[in-house]
Order: structure tokens, then C-alpha cells, then sequence
């Protein structure tokens, strides 16, 4: 089992679960793109993370190796994370919603470890 809780798929090949250095886990907080008046939530759906990289659904048509800063408000008591990263993955979902995959530009294990201990079983 995975951090998400499911059994590896066959989609899963041997090869990229090797290359994954660190395990994903479903992350659903409200985000925003920083700086945006638009609210938390609105265009921006957070779907999971790793101390790599995070997966978002979007309104906002993004493209590869765009730069992207997200605001993730978390339900912790304290100020919204910002994480900073670069598109690798766009894959288009409906007419204007796109999955996006972004990797960090540096590894962020104790803010990655601030949103696991909260959707964390434990």
C-alpha cells in the first residue's frame, strides 16, 4: 500500500516507482496561486504532494515548465505555506480544468511533513 491508501496499480510500472524518491499522499487543501484575489479553493484545487512535487486540478490554462508559487491554507492555526515549482505535467481534464503537475525547485520535507501530519491516519 501506498500513502494514498490503495494497492500499486499496473499503470504503476517498475520504472517510475523506482525513480519516486519520495512516496505521494492525498493533500485536498484549499490553495490559490500567491498573490491572487481570487479566495482560497477557487481555481485551485490541491489533489496530492510529496517532499518533490505536488498535482493540482486548475481553471488557469498553465503550460510546461512554467514557474508557478501556490498559497496552500492548511488547518493548522498558522500562515499559508507557499510553494514555489515548475510545471512537468499538463494533462487536460474538461473543457477548462487541467491537471498539473508541478516539481519543487528545492526538496520541502518539514512543509511537505506540516500537510502529512494532517491527512496522516496517526
Amino acid at each position: 500500500m501506498n500513502f494514498e491508501g490503495r494497492a500499486p496499480q499496473p499503470e504503476d510500472s517498475a520504472n517510475s516507482l523506482e525513480r519516486r524518491l519520495f512516496e505521494r499522499f492525498g493533500a485536498r487543501f484549499p490553495a490559490k496561486f500567491e498573490h491572487s484575489a481570487n479566495d482560497f479553493g477557487t481555481d485551485v484545487f490541491l489533489r496530492d504532494a510529496s517532499a518533490k512535487g505536488i498535482k493540482f486540478l486548475t481553471k488557469e490554462r498553465l503550460y510546461l515548465h512554467d514557474i508557478v508559487s501556490l498559497e496552500i491554507e492548511l488547518p493548522d492555526g498558522h500562515e499559508p505555506m507557499i510553494l514555489n515549482g515548475r510545471v512537468i505535467r499538463i494533462h487536460p481534464v474538461q473543457n477548462d480544468l487541467w491537471e498539473v503537475g508541478v516539481e519543487f525547485h528545492k526538496v520541502h520535507l518539514m512543509k511537505v511533513h506540516r500537510m502529512y501530519k494532517l491527512v496522516s491516519p496517526e
